[in-house]
């Protein structure tokens, strides 16, 4: 058994509510793929690419799972679709109910497209986002991207150093509804 660490974000309402109790909701719809071992805290944070939206809540979810990449990707975004996203309709980095993204599994490296739903491990862009890297290094900052070898905390260092203040923007938030922690 793997763990995989997923990135989930969202900026508008679903049917389960607000941003917040999307995230929590698609917690549980998580278990359908795996253990959930361990969620961050939630983060607000600046839309990134296309400024004109509402800013996003996310965290990350540490999953247990025996699924290979490619079924539980699929199974991923069988969830984002209930939750009403569909990843064919809209425009990248525009307004979404969730977004649900691999940004590891175990020490595993892979990059193959497969019609629109690509799948690469370490997730691509791992390094360059803090609204990741914040709540990646909240649970798991010895966590090693198989891409770069390093850490999630070196990664974190990293960027802070490159970027300065760009993880001042993302601000931890207090939901009645998300508990941090292990489960």
């Amino acid at each position: 058994m793997r763990t995989a660490y997923i990135g989930m974000g969202g900026n508008v309402a679903s049917w389960a509510g607000t941003p917040e109790a999307t995230l929590a909701a698609a917690v549980v719809r998580l278990e359908s793929l795996g253990r959930a071992v361990c969620r961050s805290s939630l983060y607000s944070t600046e839309p990134v690419g296309f400024a004109g939206q509402p800013r996003f809540v996310n965290a990350v979810v540490a999953l247990e799972t025996e699924l290979e990449p490619r079924l539980l990707l699929d199974g991923l975004l069988a969830i984002e679709l209930e939750f009403g996203r569909d990843r064919a309709e809209g425009f990248a980095n525009g307004p979404r109910t969730l977004d649900l993204d691999i940004l590891l599994l175990g020490d595993l490296k892979i990059s193959e497209q497969i019609g629109k739903a690509g799948l690469e491990i370490p997730h691509p862009r791992l390094d360059e986002r803090a609204f990741v890297l914040v709540p990646l290094n909240e649970i798991a900052p010895l966590a090693v991207d198989a891409g770069s070898g390093k850490t999630v905390s070196q990664l974190l260092h990293d960027l802070n150093e490159s970027a300065g203040s760009e993880t001042d923007a993302v601000v931890p938030m207090q939901s009645d509804g998300w508990r941090a922690g292990a489960f």
